[in-house]
């Protein structure tokens, strides 16, 4: 199951109890999810779900608040074979007052593309309509991978008003049209979990935390390796210096007339072309000190540059 599915259906599992919450979240799925229609001069609404429990909570949201009949029908992909269902409610004597409530409509019966105010005048409600936003048209990336978070609207002024409530409640949106949507979206570990956690996605919170550890240590191995990895890529180059200046010293005959301290250093070297140079001190009779070996190849260099 994909992260940003996961988190959805722990956000539809949710408990909510106060009547504005519950309303602010319902309003949000159904702007982002729902098409009015209109039928003999009276609004019928379908809102479009991906998951089954979505499905129920608007199902239940209806009902529960407004009093409403609904119908739910399933439908399947013929391309990805997912199923995705859609809450349908025909004219009714109530659906128009629901409407309103919700900020769907205003008071003439026009739509309301942005948020009315009065939906979202407590924080908690402004972190239930933005959890309503997510469960309909949300993303969020996977734990590890580069944090980003989004939902989409097909509304400038929704997405307007959105990113307002996420700055309202300490979140930096940004905004970017693709095609005939928008996205409002977050970046950063920290953004992305302070969305979450307000949400009430605290079960993705961890997970995403979680990510975030992984992969900085991820991060520090690959960077010891690497740095182990030039070391050793130095040392071997160093190494073959060091063999062919010896061999340059001994074809030339100068190797006999080196200080004996230089001659011994060199036997070895060419005896152990890729030992270390602390393991060429511990192998000397007797042993010496990494920086006397170091300093002793370095002088048989200078020699064979000579």
């Amino acid at each position: 199951m994909a992260f940003a599915t996961e988190v959805k259906d722990e956000l539809a599992h949710l408990e909510v109890t106060g009547t504005c919450c519950r309303r602010a979240e319902l309003a949000a799925i159904v702007k982002v999810d729902g098409t009015l229609h209109l039928v003999d001069g009276d609004y019928a609404l379908e809102v479009a779900c991906a998951s089954a429990a979505e499905a129920r909570r608007v199902v239940a949201g209806l009902h529960g608040l407004y009093g409403l009949k609904t119908e739910i029908s399933q439908r399947r992909s013929l391309l990805t074979g997912s199923h995705s269902y859609l809450v349908s409610l025909e004219p009714q004597p109530k659906l128009m007052q629901a409407l309103n409530d919700m900020g769907v409509i205003d008071d003439r019966s026009s739509i309301v593309y942005g948020i009315l105010p009065r939906l979202v005048k407590r924080k908690c409600d402004a972190a239930a309509f933005l959890r309503g936003a997510f469960l309909a048209g949300g993303f969020v990336a996977r734990p590890g991978a580069n944090a980003h978070l989004e939902l989409t609207t097909a509304t400038d002024e929704l997405a307007q008003d959105l990113s307002g409530l996420m700055a309202r409640l300490d979140m930096e949106a940004r905004l970017s049209r693709r095609r005939n949507l928008y996205a409002v979206y977050l970046k950063g570990n920290s953004q992305v979990a302070r969305f979450l956690a307000t949400v009430g996605a605290y079960k993705a919170v961890f997970a995403i935390e979680d990510g975030a550890v992984m992969k900085e240590m991820r991060a520090n191995i690959n960077r010891l390796v690497n740095c182990d990895t030039a070391n050793v890529a130095k040392a071997v180059a160093a190494a073959a210096e060091q063999v062919e200046a010896i061999k340059r010293l001994r074809s030339e005959g100068r190797l006999e007339t080196a200080p004996q301290a230089l001659k011994e250093v060199a036997d070895v070297r060419l005896e152990y072309p890729e030992a270390t140079v602390a393991e060429i001190g511990e192998i000397m009779d007797p042993p010496l000190s990494k920086s006397a070996v170091y300093h002793r190849l370095r002088r048989l260099e200078k020699l064979a540059r000579a």
